[in-house]
């Protein structure tokens, strides 16, 4: 088992994304509401050179989601084709992050 972290930085696209997984049978995402560290910072006038990363960070999203998935091992590969369908390469700037750490231990997963 793999619990995977999604952090989807085009909010738009998140119900395309659970209709994707929803047709592959993978269910029981979480899904939480986020802000990245940049954008917080942006808002600390206290910092000298926040200005700059406001120029930098300057784009309509204000915030993310953070999608959680525990998942077998077999159908990570399945969820990185779909985020990378749904959102494109999350090698370009500005794309989101996907991650899996391993999970010892699990109850009340459905599967």
């Amino acid at each position: 088992m793999k619990l995977m972290i999604y952090v989807m930085n085009k909010p738009e696209l998140l119900d395309k994304f659970l209709k994707e997984l929803s047709k592959n049978q993978i269910k029981g995402a979480t899904i939480l509401e986020s802000t990245g560290m940049g954008r917080k910072l942006a808002g600390n006038e206290d910092i000298p050179w926040i200005g700059s990363l406001k120029a930098i960070l300057d784009v309509p999203r204000k915030e993310s989601h953070v999608i959680l998935l525990a998942l077998p091992s077999e159908q990570v590969e399945v969820v990185y084709q779909i985020i990378e369908a749904v959102a494109g390469d999350l090698m370009a700037p500005n794309s989101g992050i996907a991650f899996t750490l391993p999970i010892d231990s699990i109850k009340g997963y459905k599967g």
